[in-house]
């Protein structure tokens, strides 16, 4: 099983998620650490190659985890956020693109 490592705020901004949602995406974040796929996800590209965005439904609203699992070390947590339109916006694939960046050059440098 692979450890998770969240970056930046992730963890916090996952924690601020209503209880329901925040319990779901442990689960979901729990099959991926033992490489099962999560039930709800879509790859990224728009960010990098190998990070996945985890879709949460909640009665609160749309909740995304987006992560990269494709690495040795660790399943990373680039971003968590509540989704409130149709399409992510523009600062939240640029926070995650940056967070993976700045994860790249700790691991490779």
């Amino acid at each position: 099983m692979k450890p998770i490592a969240f970056r930046g705020s992730a963890l916090a901004d996952l924690r601020s998620f209503p209880q329901s949602a925040m319990r779901e995406a442990g689960y979901q974040l729990d099959r991926v650490q033992h490489g099962l796929a999560p039930s709800d996800c879509k790859p990224m590209p728009s960010i990098g190659a190998g990070v996945t965005e985890l879709r949460i439904w909640d009665e609160a609203g749309t909740f995304r985890v987006v992560y990269i699992a494709k690495l040795a070390e660790a399943v990373y947590v680039l971003h968590c956020f509540q989704k409130k339109t149709q399409q992510t916006a523009k600062r939240d694939i640029e926070l995650a693109r940056a967070r993976l960046k700045e994860l790249m050059k700790e691991i490779a440098p």
